[in-house]
């Protein structure tokens, strides 16, 4: 039976277990965070900045790390699990650069298609849950991504928030209430305009005659 090696062993930990493993002094277990929620963290971040900022999107999902590593020895996983944890460090980060820069609650500016993202499609797809569509249909999809990203760009930050941490993380009403020291019912309408606004921006693509989104 091969013999198993601390990457083998790394693999398997949760993400919990390897954020008290680095505090413990485990370099590898760090590595391992970080190649496992690099690619996530960093389009939250992209997405949450908008076209706008996207320039500022690497110096604050560094920011974000270097938050981490320093409250690696307080980090409570009875709290909150490691990944809620992050995006939130994120989700703070990426807000408090759009408050000091004057553009929390404007985003009108937008980038021409095909410049914001590497992968409208993958996260059409991820984000609505649709399924893999038909490959005569891929240029249609395409371009729908394209538009979604324009959508969400459009949304007030706080709105886009909401619906980034509800879809990228996967966070219910509650989780996003308690997370952003919101009430219940401030959170829930949040995502419900969110949602409201990106149903309208995306009907043409999305909901086909007479159909809701």
């Amino acid at each position: 039976m091969p013999q198993r090696t601390p990457d083998d062993m790394h693999d398997d930990m949760p993400d919990e277990a390897l954020m008290q493993a680095y505090a413990g002094g485990d370099g590898a277990a760090f590595e391992r965070l970080y190649a496992r929620h690099e690619a996530g963290l960093l389009r939250f971040v992209r997405r949450l900045l908008g076209t706008q900022l996207a320039a500022q999107a690497d110096e604050v999902f560094q920011d974000t790390w270097v938050r981490i590593i320093a409250a690696r020895a307080s980090f409570d996983a009875t709290r909150a699990p490691w990944r809620s944890w992050a995006f939130t460090i994120a989700h703070n980060l990426a807000m408090d650069r759009l408050r000091t820069s004057g553009r929390e609650h404007s985003m009108d500016d937008m980038a021409p298609p095909g410049e914001t993202d590497s992968d409208p499609l993958e996260w059409l797809q991820g984000a609505l849950d649709l399924a893999h569509p038909a490959t005569h249909d891929l240029a249609h999809w395409r371009a729908a991504g394209r538009q979604l990203l324009q959508c969400l760009d459009a949304l007030p930050a706080a709105q886009r928030a909401v619906f980034l941490l509800h879809h990228e993380d996967g966070s219910s009403v509650e989780d996003l209430a308690e997370r952003l020291g919101l009430g219940f019912e401030t959170a829930k309408s949040r995502l419900r305009y969110a949602l409201a606004k990106l149903r309208g921006c995306m009907q043409h693509y999305l909901a086909p005659p007479g159909a809701p989104w």
